[in-house]
C-alpha cells in the first residue's frame, strides 16, 4: 500500500486517551486521514509513499486547537492598549470597526490571523465576527479547519446596519456554508447577554438548534457584567442564559470569569462547553476564571486567544505557558494544570469543546491528519527530558517547522504555502498606516 505522506524520525505526542509517547515514531497518512501511528523497529523499511517527511528528531504531535478568535481584529492589534474591557470596547474598537470594517479589511484580517495561527502550530480555530462570509472565504483559502460563527448583536454592526436583521444575517450565513466545506463549520455567535436581547438570545440559540451548531457567547466576562445581570435580571449571567435555554452540549461559553458554584454545577449539568482566553483576561484584567474547578466538575474546556486586538498574538504556545503559570501562582500550588493537562486543553480537550474530538485535537488512526511537527534543536529546547513539559514551558510558536492540515502541507520549513503571505503583509501594513494617520489628526 502506498500513502499520500509519511512523516519519521521524530517523538510522537499521540494525545490518544493512554497518552502514548512514541519515541522514533512513524505517522502514515492517506486521503487526509491518520492510516497507521507506530513506532518504527530498527531496520524497518519506511513504506511507499508520494511524500516523505523527515523530522529530523523534532515532536511530531497534533495540531493546535484554538476556541476563541475575532481573525479580522488583527488589523487592530495595539490599536488600544492598557484600558479596561468596556473603555476599550466601547471608546476605541466599536467605533474603530464602524469606520474600518468592512469585506476588504475583514478578508485582509482573517488573512493575517489565519498566517500567524498556522505557521505557529494552530491547526484548527473558532471565530466569531461580522462579514463572517468574506472571514470563511479567506479561511477556505488559507488550509485551516474553523468553525466560524456570524456574529449577532443589538445595535448596527459592520455588514448588519439594521439590528433587527441581525439573526436573519447569521441564518443565511449558516444556509450557505451548512456542509459546504469539510473544513468550514458554520456557527453563531452572540456577542454577550449584556449586547443582545433575551428575544434576540432565544432567536438565534433556535437557530443554531435548528441545523445543530454551535453556538457562541462571551459571558461572566467582567465583575460588572455580572452586577449588570444580577441588577436587570435578578440571576447571575448563567443562571440567566440558562434560564432562557441557551445552555446545551452545542454552547460554547467563552470566558466565564465570574461564576460561582452554582453556576460551574448548571454548566456541568447542561454540558455547554468553556473556552477560556487567559492572555487577553490577564491584559485586560478581567480576571481568572476557575478552570480548575471546571475540569473537576467534567466540564470540557478549551484555550483560545481571542482577537489579536486584545492579547495582543494569537500564539496557542505561549497561552498554554500563561495558562499553567497563571494558576499556579493564583492558588500558590505549583502542581496545579500540570504541563500534560494544560498541553490536552490546546489539542483534545479543545477540540472536545468544538464537538471536533472525534476528528482532530490527538493522533489515532482513522481521524483527520492535523499535524505539525516541532524543531527541538535550539538552544531553548535542548536538553528535553519531558517533551509534553517542553512544548508547555519552552516551546514557541516559532518552532513549529512543518505544518499539515487534512493531509495537505500547508507549512513546510516554515514556509507558508497557502497563499501569498508577502502581499497580505504589504496590504496591511498600508491599512495599518490610514488607521495610523486618522488616529494622529
Amino acid at each position: 500500500m502506498s500513502f499520500d505522506i509519511i512523516i519519521h524520525n521524530g517523538t510522537i505526542l499521540t494525545v490518544n486517551p493512554d497518552f502514548d509517547i512514541i519515541e522514533d515514531g512513524i505517522v502514515c497518512i492517506k486521503n487526509g486521514r491518520l492510516e497507521r501511528i507506530e513506532p518504527r523497529s530498527a531496520g524497518l523499511l519506511i513504506p511507499e509513499a508520494v511524500e516523505i517527511i523527515d523530522a529530523k528528531g523534532g515532536i511530531i504531535m497534533p495540531g493546535l486547537v484554538n476556541t476563541h478568535t475575532h481573525l479580522p481584529m488583527s488589523i487592530f492589534k495595539g490599536l488600544a492598549d492598557d484600558l479596561p474591557l468596556m473603555t476599550w470596547l466601547n471608546e476605541h474598537i466599536f467605533p474603530a470597526e464602524a469606520k474600518h470594517i468592512n469585506a476588504e479589511t475583514v478578508r485582509l484580517g482573517s488573512f493575517l490571523s489565519c498566517a500567524e495561527m498556522i505557521l505557529s502550530g494552530t491547526t484548527t480555530c473558532c471565530d466569531g465576527y461580522f462579514f463572517e462570509d468574506e472571514v470563511a472565504k479567506a479561511v477556505f483559502d488559507s488550509g485551516i479547519r474553523a468553525i466560524l460563527g456570524q456574529g449577532v448583536i443589538d445595535f448596527p454592526a459592520p455588514g448588519v446596519p439594521e439590528p433587527s436583521d441581525n439573526v436573519n444575517k447569521a441564518v443565511r450565513f449558516t444556509d450557505k456554508w451548512y456542509n459546504k466545506s469539510l473544513m468550514i463549520t458554520p456557527s453563531i455567535f452572540c456577542h454577550s447577554p449584556y449586547t443582545c436581547s433575551e428575544e434576540t438570545l432565544k432567536k438565534a440559540k433556535h437557530a443554531a438548534l435548528s441545523k445543530n451548531l454551535l453556538f457562541q457567547i462571551h459571558v461572566a466576562e467582567t465583575k460588572d457584567e455580572r452586577d449588570r445581570i444580577l441588577s436587570e435580571k435578578n440571576s447571575s449571567p448563567i443562571k440567566y442564559l440558562d434560564s432562557i435555554g441557551i445552555l446545551d452540549n452545542n454552547t460554547l461559553l467563552v470566558h466565564s470569569i465570574w461564576v460561582d458554584d452554582d453556576d460551574i454545577d448548571i454548566i456541568a449539568n447542561s454540558g455547554a462547553k468553556v473556552s477560556v482566553c487567559t492572555e487577553s483576561e490577564m491584559k485586560l484584567a478581567s480576571g481568572i476564571a476557575p478552570v480548575i474547578k471546571f475540569l473537576e466538575a467534567g466540564i470540557k474546556v478549551g484555550l483560545g486567544t481571542d482577537g489579536s486586538a486584545s492579547n495582543n498574538d494569537l500564539d496557542l504556545f505561549q497561552e498554554m505557558d500563561s495558562t499553567a503559570k497563571l494558576h499556579k501562582v493564583n492558588i500558590l500550588d505549583p502542581t496545579v494544570m500540570d504541563a500534560k493537562t494544560v498541553f490536552k486543553l490546546a489539542t483534545i480537550d479543545g477540540a472536545g469543546a468544538l464537538g471536533l474530538d472525534n476528528e482532530t485535537g490527538s493522533l489515532e488512526t482513522g481521524k483527520q491528519a492535523d499535524i505539525i511537527i516541532i524543531n527541538v534543536n535550539k538552544p531553548h529546547l535542548v536538553p528535553m527530558y519531558n517533551p509534553v513539559s517542553h512544548i508547555v514551558y519552552s516551546a514557541r510558536g516559532s518552532d513549529v517547522q512543518d505544518v499539515i492540515i487534512a493531509g495537505k502541507v500547508i507549512v513546510r520549513d516554515q514556509k507558508l504555502l497557502s497563499f501569498d503571505l508577502e502581499d497580505v503583509l504589504e496590504r496591511a501594513s498600508l491599512i495599518g498606516e490610514t488607521i495610523k494617520e486618522e488616529i494622529v489628526s
